[in-house]
């Protein structure tokens, strides 16, 4: 049953006709599953917030297969694209949605991103308010148990991608290590990751079959200089990050995996935004992120470290960098892309 009452908590009006033309083919082809075991036909619960059920009750077919399922499908089919959230999806503030939308809907599940476990080893600011780390319990059993059927229905499956991670760090999730130890020997999956980077060469060591599935390295980073990113990923190192990378870029053209960076634009660094694409390039990267920082509930006052608001106090500062950032993007010897930082004349 669609619900109302999570569309007006994320400010989108149901009842708008976006007029679309084309198939956004994420609510026919991609599952999304939460801490809870809840399944989100969408990249991101809060692009399309409404639940399709619970893998603690059902299996993920049946999920799939039911009425809210279908209704949200219809809602793209028909071009209104009512119940997603066109203020934060970064495919509907794209100046060029045509190039990620289709003329015809895709068929079966061929995406499943992985929200399960917030575990992680660095407790950025912007994430959270103290440091999470499941360690065991009932808890973790039934994140477990969750995961059985995950893999029970990507074993009856065809060709699947999978990405693990967004939520907390995969390489230091317990729950994490588990679904990659069951997931090893399937040759139909392959495996994208966010990550913070600061454990993939220890991962590398005792799990290099899971590099040879992968096919994106995603790399939060949020500082081009040792004190940006060391205030803002904390228990992170300057020293531990720069050899991690070092090791990507060592590693990146034999397991010819796309190495994407992600960058949360914030008061703290958005002076850093040029340094970033640079560092991009020093080590590889096909491709950099850079998007506004989102309110997870861990400032108290968010607007003054959201320097993309116009009520920001630093606001006409970052239109001036941003727009020397865009004129260094244009010649950069990486894809530069930034949907949610807004667009100056």
């Amino acid at each position: 049953m669609i619900n109302p009452r999570l569309f007006d908590h994320y400010g989108i009006d149901t009842k708008k006709n976006l007029g679309i033309d084309r198939i956004c083919p994420r609510p026919f082809d991609t599952v999304l599953i939460d801490s809870n075991g809840s399944c989100y036909v969408c990249e991101c619960t809060a692009w399309l917030p409404q639940s399709i059920g619970n893998l603690q009750v059902t299996e993920l077919q049946d999920l799939l297969d039911n009425s809210v399922h279908q209704q949200l499908k219809n809602s793209i089919r028909d071009g209104s694209y009512r119940y997603c959230n066109n203020n934060q999806c970064s495919y509907l503030l794209d100046d060029r949605p045509q190039t990620k939308f289709q003329t015809q809907e895709p068929g079966a599940i061929k995406y499943i991103r992985l929200g399960l476990d917030s575990s992680c080893n660095l407790r950025c600011p912007s994430c959270r308010t103290q440091h999470h780390f499941l360690k065991g319990g009932r808890q973790l059993q039934n994140k477990k148990k969750i995961i059985d059927k995950i893999v029970k229905f990507i074993r009856s499956n065809t060709q699947t991608h999978i990405h693990i991670g967004s939520d907390g760090d995969p390489f230091a999730s317990l729950v994490y290590r588990y679904f990659l130890r069951q997931i090893r020997d399937l040759k139909h999956v392959t495996v994208s990751v966010q990550t913070n980077g600061l454990l993939i060469k220890k991962m590398y060591i005792r799990n290099r079959p899971l590099f040879d599935k992968l096919t994106e390295l995603n790399i939060s980073i949020d500082g081009a200089s040792r004190d940006t990113y060391e205030t803002l990923r904390l228990n992170g190192q300057w020293s531990k990050i720069k050899e991690n990378l070092d090791f990507v870029k060592q590693i990146k053209s034999q397991h010819k995996f796309e190495l994407i960076f992600h960058y949360v634009v914030q008061r703290t660094n958005y002076t850093e935004m040029t340094d970033m694409i640079h560092m991009s390039e020093q080590y590889g990267a096909d491709r950099i992120w850079l998007n506004k920082i989102t309110d997870w509930n861990t400032f108290s006052n968010f607007q003054w470290h959201d320097v993309t608001d116009p009520k920001n106090d630093l606001y006409n500062n970052y239109k001036e960098v941003l727009k020397h950032t865009r004129t260094v993007a244009r010649t950069a010897g990486v894809k530069v892309e930034m949907p949610t930082l807004g667009h100056f004349e």
